[in-house]
């Protein structure tokens, strides 16, 4: 199967590119909390093993893209919805009917240049990335390879796709 590519939106607050890399154990991050079907159905039915994504720093003064991570658990039941403690609970999902999911990333490599979201719209070639459209507030986005290519290229990178 082909690898696809993503853009994951993470708020400033909950953990920042570096903080993946540094802070978390095997610089891996646990993807939960997400609400939105759309977003669940990506985690649990497409996102697979090896697939590339764009980590997105929003709710911050320059909304923007500071590296590359990589899929390494695919979908599995997430488990903050089970945790009455947990601000993400939701006493309809159960663990023999889940309804949310969950993703794990890991940190992969560092852009040399911040591509910030104001670049990322003034740049032709990457009119049809949903991250640049109005009112496109989805926090996990399919990206096809050529604007994954294309916000490498502003990062200072060249990855092989």
């Amino acid at each position: 199967m082909a690898r696809k590519y993503w853009l994951m939106k993470c708020e400033l607050e909950a953990c920042t590119f570096d903080e993946l890399k540094n802070n978390r154990p095997d610089s891996t991050g646990k993807w939960r909390g997400v609400r939105n079907y759309q977003a669940r159905n990506f985690m649990r039915d497409e996102m697979k093993l090896g697939d590339w994504v764009l980590f997105y720093q929003s709710n911050c003064e320059t909304p923007g893209v500071p590296g590359l991570a990589t899929i390494v658990r695919e979908g599995y039941p997430d488990p903050s919805a089970f945790d009455k403690k947990n601000h993400y609970y939701d006493p309809k999902s159960s663990s023999e009917k889940p309804q949310w999911y969950a993703v794990d990333i890991k940190w992969n490599k560092k852009l040399k240049n911040y591509v910030s979201l104001r670049e990322m719209k003034a740049t032709a070639e990457l009119e049809g990335m949903r991250v640049v459209q109005r009112f496109q507030r989805l926090s996990i986005q399919d990206v096809s390879k050529e604007h994954f290519q294309k916000v490498c290229s502003m990062g200072g990178i060249t990855v092989k796709v």
